[in-house]
């Protein structure tokens, strides 16, 4: 995964991740955010205009936000690699060069919307890695998406949650063995997609108990402690500059 947000990964470095990997993921925000050299402003160039432009043939998936999109001819991208853009409540689209898929999302109680684009691409690229179809993972991506705007603060996954949809994952992966798994990218939406994402949808609605109220309320434990709450501080980036106004660069 080339994931960065401060001008970290260079051309250089996405070429020779491409080399040494089966298949590279990239979030479009590492390549392109620029920092002015002066004062440090964050700035987003068009990728046309940016190094990594000619090695778009060579990577798997490119990930970007709807905000993100307008800064790529997806209609041309798409011809190279899949694209994946999110836009929120509504779910994700998933371009490739043969045709096009909507993802439906989950239903949040938005809270704090920073963070999410992270934790959906965490959980889509989990969810290719574990062999699922690229509509499956999809959604797999927008589950964990949901969950993140739902919480302030760095988001906490619950394991008895992460339980339950591993074991959700496997069980879709023993239905989809009649797609044979190799190094290409299935696109189709499989057979049992809605299925799947009425199940990840229940398994949200389960309310479960924190990682820290399971601990504390399990027989071993002696000691009585009051439930930590959220102190709902925004989240923060490490460094102020990054939360300079975005500009666009005509």
């Amino acid at each position: 995964m080339a994931v960065g947000v401060g001008g970290e990964i260079l051309p250089e470095t996405l070429e020779r991740m491409i080399e040494i990997c089966d298949v590279v993921f990239v979030d479009i925000q590492a390549l392109i955010r620029v920092f002015d050299s002066v004062d440090g402003t964050v700035n987003l160039v068009k990728l046309v205009e940016t190094g990594f432009y000619p090695l778009l043939p060579r990577i798997g998936v490119l990930e970007a936000s709807s905000e993100e999109a307008v800064f790529m001819d997806v209609e041309e991208v798409r011809r190279w690699c899949c694209v994946v853009v999110t836009n929120g409540k509504h779910g994700c689209k998933v371009y490739w060069k043969d045709g096009e898929l909507g993802i439906s999302p989950f239903l949040a109680n938005q809270e704090d919307p920073t963070g999410a684009g992270d934790s959906f691409f965490g959980g889509f690229v989990a969810g290719l890695a574990q062999g699922l179809a690229v509509p499956d993972a999809a959604l797999l991506g927008n589950l964990f998406g949901s969950l993140s705007v739902e919480q302030i603060g760095l988001p906490k996954l619950n394991t008895r949650l992460l339980q339950r949809v591993n074991e959700e994952v496997q069980k879709r992966k023993m239905q989809c063995l009649l797609y044979e798994r190799n190094d290409e990218l299935k696109f189709l939406r499989p057979e049992g997609h809605e299925q799947f994402h009425a199940l990840l949808a229940a398994e949200k609605l389960i309310t479960p108990f924190s990682i820290e109220e399971h601990q504390w309320n399990s027989p071993s434990s002696t000691k009585e402690t009051a439930v930590p709450q959220f102190t709902k501080q925004p989240k923060l980036l490490a460094n102020p500059m990054y939360e300079e106004p975005v500009q666009r660069v005509e």
